[in-house]
């Protein structure tokens, strides 16, 4: 397909979907491979001639479940925490702290390995490690087994959204990248699955949670296993609907960058002709444009197609010219700073709280002289339920006038501070139960406009390195969340308290950014 084909379909993309459809490329003129650069390309406008068809709509289904995945089992180990700590009679955030550990390392393995052995193996391996480790721990007999085994699944839950979003990607066209920020609804939905399961398993299996806290033998608290064997017997369904019902292809872009050209135009064939069309792409489109690549290299230096070579493509994006590039002149480097800051906060208050809200609900509840695990396991799914309306109008509140995407995030964010400071007020069941339903509301806004304005406050040429740092920072944090609790009074609003506190100063620091991209197009 040679550049002008390219340049006429981009035009008949246009004006089928109505906007302008194009493929900009993350690394610039002085990046690693120039020859990985200009193949890559050509595959970008290969998959715009297909369009989105058939094959990229299952796509979005089984890649949708990583983000399921990635929301529900932080919710898991939250909804488990107070029958967990009844029966074991420990500290709760040793779970928390495993958990932590595990998403950050396997954010960071299968991100690495994808580009060594292949998207194909890691995206079709992660469900299916998190299902079965999460049945094990179903079965521990005691704290340190669940904390170990919640550690090993989580290394499998981390790698869902590095993996399946650079597979959505590396499939879908130009003119439908948008749908990646879409697939966020299925997060949504992972936590409201998790709620709704938990309900009725933990409150009718679990023994009543009472202050001080009564023994809690086995036999009366099952629930918590049941709840790990369903979840888990729930990512293996799912692995299995990927494995066997969905044949995903090796991406087109790692087959090029191992040097295995054929393979991929190939693979652009076989997804044409899923979706029941054609492709002009040809091996010989490749083959020209690396030797056009390898023309203007002055020392004439071919791709290296190795493993190493594919992991140091990944890691390009933290090169040092991509870092000063953020920090290039002293607004870019405040807007970098704060967005850090910002995600890093973020990334310490959320689970903070939502990783002990449902032990808070069972003992204020106790408090109140209301302490049914029902109740507790209903106010959660309410909780949930409540979130989902928030993602949606993230959208409507970031167009407005005067608000935008800066004003948006600082306002929500605050309230989100507020009413979890609020809640620790709360004298009956049903106030409690309000303030933590605008607290769920507010967050859901504040998530989506952040997940919106991060990528957008950087240049697209810098973009990857951007979303590294500040997902860096938020992982980092997270791991600080249950050190915090751990010397924290977790019968006391103590960590509620701290988490408000952060909120509310991270919403106020939203304010400091000096870009509002509303009505901007990005760079």
């Amino acid at each position: 397909m040679s550049v002008e084909q390219g340049e006429l379909r981009k035009d008949k993309e246009s004006e089928s979907f109505g906007v302008q459809a194009e493929t900009r490329d993350i690394f610039t003129e002085d990046s690693l491979d120039r020859v990985y650069q200009a193949k890559a390309r050509i595959l970008n406008d290969a998959l715009q001639e297909i369009g989105m068809g058939k094959y990229q709509w299952y796509l979005f289904m089984v890649a949708g479940f990583g983000w399921l995945s990635d929301n529900l089992w932080p919710i898991v180990t939250g909804l488990i925490l107070t029958p967990v700590v009844n029966e074991f009679n420990v500290l709760g955030p040793w779970l928390k702290l495993a958990q932590n550990i595990g998403l950050l390392v396997g954010a960071a393995f299968w991100s690495i390995s994808s580009d060594v052995w292949g998207r194909r193996w890691a995206f079709n391996i992660t469900l299916g490690m998190t299902g079965v480790f999460a049945i094990a721990a179903g079965g521990s007999m005691n704290y340190v087994a669940l904390c170990s085994l919640t550690a090993v699944w989580s290394v499998g839950v981390g790698g869902n959204l590095p993996v399946d979003s650079a597979v959505f990607l590396e499939f879908v066209p130009a003119s439908h990248q948008y749908l990646l920020t879409v697939l966020s609804v299925w997060w949504a939905f992972g936590q409201l699955l998790g709620s709704l399961v938990a309900w009725p398993l933990i409150s009718d299996y679990s023994c009543p949670t009472t202050v001080p806290p009564s023994p809690c033998p086995r036999s009366s608290n099952e629930g918590w296993r049941y709840f790990l064997f369903t979840m888990g017997g729930l990512m293996m369904f799912l692995w299995v609907i990927r494995f066997f019902a969905f044949n995903l292809y090796e991406s087109p872009k790692y087959l090029m960058g191992r040097g295995r050209d054929e393979q991929a135009v190939e693979v652009v064939h076989k997804v044409a002709a899923y979706n029941g069309t054609t492709s002009n792409l040809t091996l010989e489109d490749l083959k020209r444009a690396e030797k056009l690549a390898d023309a203007a290299i002055d020392d004439g230096v071919h791709m290296d197609t190795s493993a190493l070579a594919a992991v140091r493509r990944k890691m390009g994006i933290f090169s040092n010219n991509h870092v000063k590039s953020l920090f290039a002149t002293r607004k870019m480097a405040w807007s970098t700073t704060i967005l850090i800051i910002i995600w890093a906060l973020i990334g310490l208050a959320f689970p903070l709280y939502n990783g002990f809200v449902t032990y808070f609900l069972a003992t204020r509840g106790a408090n109140f002289g209301d302490s049914s695990t029902y109740i507790t396991y209903r106010n959660q799914v309410i909780l949930s339920v409540i979130g989902i309306p928030g993602a949606l109008m993230a959208g409507y509140f970031v167009e407005l006038p005067y608000l935008g995407r800066r004003g948006t995030l600082a306002i929500f964010t605050v309230l989100t501070g507020v009413f979890i400071l609020a809640s620790t007020t709360a004298r009956t069941s049903n106030a409690l139960l309000g303030w933590n339903c605008a607290y769920s509301y507010t967050s859901n806004v504040m998530y989506g406009v952040l997940y919106a304005i991060s990528p957008e406050l950087f240049p697209t040429k810098d973009r990857g390195t951007g979303n590294a740092l500040v997902a860096t920072a938020n992982r980092i944090f997270g791991i600080m969340a249950p050190v915090i609790a751990l010397y924290s009074n977790l019968t006391t609003a103590v960590p509620i308290w701290i988490s408000g506190a952060i909120f509310i100063v991270a919403g106020f620091i939203a304010l400091l950014l000096p870009f509002e991209p509303r009505g901007h197009a990005s760079l």
